[in-house]
């Protein structure tokens, strides 16, 4: 490449639809002796703030033609955009057609994201994809040797700081920069685009699939010190962490971005007023009530010890009542739908909490697709979607479950559906008692299940394990009877699990001389 950190800027072509910020640089530009080409609304926009401006069909000799669908594909404006300033044939080229070379292309394009999220119909998204504004972007970052590209108004100001400190002309370190990002921007418009479509024609997996984001935040560090993060959003709208505004307290990590996705998905489960504490992605505890404020002391019930340093998520607008219980405990973030005055009053004793208001609830009926990347690729699946009632359950032991062990073992099933498997749910009135995670075991889960049950009885003064009493929840068929057999040990009196196993009929055998309640669901919950 030449140097070419004395390109001067004398032409601009300016077309955007979004118009923040443009009036500012169209003046800066006049009033640098700049020509500006510019269409159809922009062009209007700046002359009415008194910008002197072309119109392209006049700097074509060829009018607008299609309702605008074709007006700057055209050789004059490409051949001025992707000529190069140092090749003798390409200059005779310019030369010989009357092309003008233009130096800065200004562009952002038409707003197909959020027509579609919007919900407009078929054709109006198809009028929203734009044609001429890509074509402009990656010609201009094509040629970025000579010329410059913008595609976010974010960087307006910056252009008008390099031209200022260099004599008009831009540098070609901030030319490759913003050649990146223009680059980056026509893929994930042509993303989105793809993403629509595979919606359209009903595909939930299409032969080639690319995934775009925008960086919300660069990280102090990942899971660890040693490692590298940034946080990137998407553009989905589902409320939750990337949607939610920081109310106070320090920079979100890496493991509290994830961990806090992790419970706010799991509170939303609920319909009652609920509370979950997760920590490592696991829940300690989680409880529904009446109010939060009741739900609060269960879910801290069941594991106070983990909970310190978790983070706690609601359903329901934080209040002062639940605020004051969230203080008493050291948290790394509140995360809720809405946050009352008075609760943000008593949270801000907390300087450091991270306290995240999100406005709404996540449907946790949505489907939607997940992502995990591996080695040389990734693999994709829609979002464990699936909610459980009472009419998906099998009763197949001899004893029924009684009302109040019904709702349990529903409860109990929802939690496990977040727990990382192998997952064991002990829960009783409407809150978890006692849960196994990540275990290699389902036997070792239920061990630890009980063992934390027990814990928690102790930590609160009480002479029997919390277990006793309760239903428990397996993500997966309990593949022998010696899994069920550990829970009754514990105390529960009521079991529910996906069923499926060779060994079933074992395992209903044993729950119903152990006179359990045993219900299927026909779901399977894992969670790696």
């Amino acid at each position: 490449m030449s140097d070419t950190n004395g390109a001067a800027i004398g032409r601009a072509l300016i077309s955007v639809s979004d118009k923040t910020g443009m009036v500012a640089l169209g003046r800066f530009l006049a009033e640098s002796g700049i020509e500006i080409l510019s269409t159809g609304g922009s062009a209007a926009a700046l002359r009415d703030a008194g910008v002197a401006v072309a119109d392209v069909s006049d700097h074509t000799g060829f009018p607008e033609i299609m309702d605008g669908r074709v007006k700057t594909l055209h050789p004059t404006i490409h051949g001025g955009i992707l000529a190069r300033r140092d090749d003798t044939g390409h200059q005779a080229a310019m030369t010989a057609h009357d092309i003008a070379p233009i130096d800065l292309v200004v562009i952002n394009l038409y707003p197909f994201e959020s027509t579609v999220a919007a919900g407009a119909d078929f054709d109006t998204c198809i009028e929203n994809i734009d044609i001429g504004g890509p074509a402009l972007i990656r010609a201009a970052a094509k040629n970025h040797a000579f010329v410059t590209v913008v595609t976010d108004a974010g960087d307006y100001e910056t252009i008008i700081a390099e031209m200022k400190a260099n004599g008009g002309a831009t540098t070609a370190e901030l030319r490759r920069r913003l050649a990146g990002a223009a680059y980056a921007r026509t893929a994930a418009y042509d993303a989105a685009i793809s993403a629509w479509f595979a919606g359209q024609t009903k595909q939930d997996f299409p032969g080639r699939v690319t995934i775009s984001g925008t960086v919300a935040d660069t990280l102090r560090y990942g899971e660890n010190p040693h490692q590298k993060a940034a946080f990137y959003r998407t553009g989905d709208a589902r409320p939750g962490v990337a949607t939610a505004s920081q109310i106070q307290g320090k920079e979100l990590s890496y493991n509290n971005l994830n961990d806090t996705d992790a419970a706010f998905e799991l509170v939303a489960e609920f319909d009652q007023p609920a509370v979950a504490i997760i920590k490592h992605a696991n829940p300690c505890g989680v409880a529904q009530g009446a109010t939060l404020a009741e739900a609060y002391p269960l879910a801290l019930r069941c594991d106070p010890v983990s909970a310190f340093g978790g983070i706690i998520a609601v359903n329901r607008p934080l209040d002062a009542a639940t605020a004051a219980f969230v203080t008493e405990l050291f948290a790394e973030v509140v995360i809720a739908p809405a946050i009352d005055a008075d609760a943000r009053i008593i949270l801000a004793a907390k300087k450091n909490l991270r306290v995240l208001e999100t406005g709404a609830m996540p449907d946790p009926k949505t489907i939607a697709l997940n992502l995990r990347m591996i080695a040389g690729g990734f693999l994709m699946q829609t979002r464990d979607a699936v909610i459980i009632d009472p009419d998906m359950l099998r009763v197949v032991t001899k004893r029924q479950p009684d009302e109040r062990e019904l709702s349990d073992l529903i409860f109990a099933f929802t939690v496990a559906k977040h727990v990382k498997s192998n997952a064991i749910v002990y829960a009783r009135d409407g809150a978890t008692v006692g849960i196994g995670a990540g275990q290699m075991s389902r036997v070792d889960s239920s061990r630890i299940a009980a063992r934390k049950s027990a814990d928690a009885a102790e930590a609160a003064g009480l002479s029997e394990p919390l277990a006793k009493g309760s239903v428990v929840a397996s993500d997966a068929f309990f593949p022998f009877a010696d899994g069920l057999l550990a829970a009754a040990d514990s105390g529960a009196t009521a079991v529910i699990q996906p069923g499926g196993s060779i060994r079933d009929d074992e395992v209903i055998a044993a729950a119903d001389e152990a006179g359990l309640a045993m219900v299927f669901t026909g779901i399977r919950h894992f969670r790696h």
